[in-house]
């Protein structure tokens, strides 16, 4: 099991790309939960005025009375936006679309792009024991998503198997280069994963061959693959591995979470 420092707090991974449908929420949730069936504590922000991860998660819209709108914009306890999922391991600040106005009220706020960083780190988040934190971005390279890179130590890339799937990456990595450059010096890529990928397609095979070819090692070696169950799952408010846990979906994101593991304690060596 990895040694993630607990003194160091938890690691904390952005998960993000601008591009919309490419399987950010799908990936934040099943590979939380791959982590969590492995013995990780772990927490999921819910950063996307959709709410998709929190609606995934079980967490009715009526029912998220506190959430990251407040944690960003009223310093609000942490103890009152974490809440149960369901699924063991596995906690949740959830979201809903009040957040969408988030961007203008931060925007004259000095500390508007660390807003979410100071949150994470509130004293009291010692006593959660999270081992991960996983924030789910919107599909847009917004003051949002600039507030998840500043408080990660990491951004993790899903990237789908289609045609222009590498087109906007570029400003992907650009933002997480100014990003470094002006807020976050240690913020680093985690990794590209390759999702809705589809191996009896020749293009799913050319969409691999170009992301190995201009990102190398960044790809991570385990692929998501397009799955039925995958994709039925949020619809009964639970992971894919709850859902159907021998489906090849379900599998892949415990490929996933095992490869993250495993990357992330060669690191720390």
């Amino acid at each position: 099991m990895l040694d993630l420092a607990r003194s160091a707090g938890p690691k904390i991974i952005a998960i993000a790309n601008q591009k919309g449908g490419v399987g950010k929420t799908t990936t934040t949730i099943n590979l939380a939960a791959a982590l969590a069936e492995d013995a990780f504590n772990v927490l999921i922000v819910d950063l996307d005025p959709q709410g998709n991860a929190s609606t995934g998660l079980g967490i009715e819209a009526d029912e998220r009375e506190y959430t990251t709108y407040e944690l960003l914009l009223e310093e609000i306890e942490l103890d009152k936006v974490i809440r149960e999922t369901g699924q063991t391991n596995l906690r949740i600040v959830p979201a809903t679309v009040d957040l969408s106005s988030a961007d203008m009220e931060l925007i004259s706020n000095e500390k508007r792009s660390f807003l979410l960083h100071d949150a994470l780190r509130q004293p009291a988040m010692d006593g959660f024991g999270f081992d991960f934190i996983l924030i789910d971005c919107p599909p847009s390279l917004n003051l949002l998503t600039v507030n998840a890179m500043v408080a990660a130590h990491s951004v993790l890339v899903p990237l789908q198997s289609e045609f222009f799937a590498l087109e906007g990456l570029s400003q992907l990595m650009l933002t997480v280069r100014e990003v470094r450059q002006s807020a976050n010096k240690n913020l680093r890529i985690e990794g590209v994963v390759l999702t809705m990928y589809d191996g009896r397609n020749n293009l799913s095979s050319q969409v691999e061959q170009d992301a190995r070819d201009n990102l190398g090692p960044l790809v991570f070696q385990t692929k998501i693959p397009r799955n039925v169950r995958v994709s039925e799952a949020p619809s009964y408010a639970v992971p894919v591995l709850s859902y159907d846990p021998g489906s090849k979906g379900a599998e892949a994101y415990r490929a996933l979470a095992r490869e993250l593991v495993t990357n992330n304690k060669r690191q720390a060596a």
